[in-house]
């Protein structure tokens, strides 16, 4: 199975998370360690969708 890191959509370097293409996520908080933001995403066929969040 082929698998490949998730890049940052802030900066584009990879995370230090790798997504296969069978892989589903679902409120996932990603982190990237350069750029240091955290996002919510969602992940299914190797299509990642960022959750926008309300400001609190």
């Amino acid at each position: 199975m082929k698998t490949e890191w998730i890049h940052c959509p802030v900066c584009g370097n990879k995370t230090r998370v790798k997504l296969r293409k069978d892989s589903i996520l679902v409120n996932f908080p990603l982190y990237c360690p350069k750029c240091r933001h955290e996002m919510l995403i969602q992940a299914k066929d190797s299509k990642i969708v960022i959750i926008k969040e309300p400001d609190a």
